[in-house]
């Protein structure tokens, strides 16, 4: 099967990363969403990534369809697990993917206002989440679920705007950043992404026009100065 995606969209991460979580081997090709060759809006009818085409050549789209479609067909991450516990975890992971745009604006902020803005609608989903989940276990407890891998993506882009940017979307919220630390550790973030995906995620959002580039251009400065202290010293 094939992926059709964008580098450094979160909606294709959430697919690649339960691909790489049920360890199925796939091909993927990347295109730019800003010159969309027409091949591709031949196969698309929304004209978005990802599409998920199958080993008989059918395509898919729509995340949401993408990914029950490969529970179906593969393993399921969890097993025998009530219908409430389904519809449970659908509604959570919906809480998530929904709040992907969300803090993609965030992230292109330009000014510290804006930012502040767009944050508290992120912010609001990071308080309901916090208040389910347990200290230092996957969403469900031990192994890894589907809301994990729909929130996967938001963890892994907070984690690279606070190695990149000192700034940090989960500081109020120390579950949620337990949560990210585990998530991180089993390797599917880097797994579910481009080899340059940290640059091109970089590239995208740390620039000059945005708030969160300034900051790393400010901390820069005040680690040189520091470190020029220090050697006076």
């Amino acid at each position: 099967m094939k992926v059709i995606s964008f580098k450094i969209c979160p909606f294709v991460q959430r697919v690649t990363a339960l691909l790489a979580a049920k360890q199925i081997n796939y091909e993927v090709e990347y295109i730019d969403l800003m010159n969309k060759p027409q091949w591709f809006l031949n196969i698309s009818p929304n004209g978005q990534v990802p599409v998920l085409i199958t080993d008989s050549d059918q395509v898919l789209f729509e995340s949401d369809a993408i990914v029950e479609y490969l529970e179906e067909i593969y393993p399921p991450l969890e097993k025998d697990i009530s219908p409430e516990q389904r519809a449970r975890n659908r509604a959570w992971s919906y809480l998530g993917i929904k709040n992907y745009l969300v803090q993609c604006n965030a992230q292109r902020s330009p000014d510290q206002v804006t930012l502040n803005t767009r944050e508290d609608k992120l912010k609001k989903a990071f308080l309901s989440i916090e208040k389910v989940l347990k200290p230092n276990t996957f969403f469900n407890g031990t192994s890894i679920n589907m809301v994990d891998i729909a929130w996967l993506p938001i963890l892994h882009r907070a984690a690279l705007i606070e190695s990149g940017s000192g700034y940090d979307f989960l500081k109020d919220f120390p579950k949620c950043k337990q949560w990210q630390k585990l998530l991180l550790s089993t390797g599917l973030a880097e797994k579910s992404v481009a080899k340059d995906f940290a640059s091109q995620f970089f590239t995208f959002y740390l620039t000059n026009n945005t708030f969160l580039g300034k900051m790393v251009k400010i901390n820069t400065e005040l680690t040189k100065e520091s470190k020029i202290e220090t050697c006076q010293l």
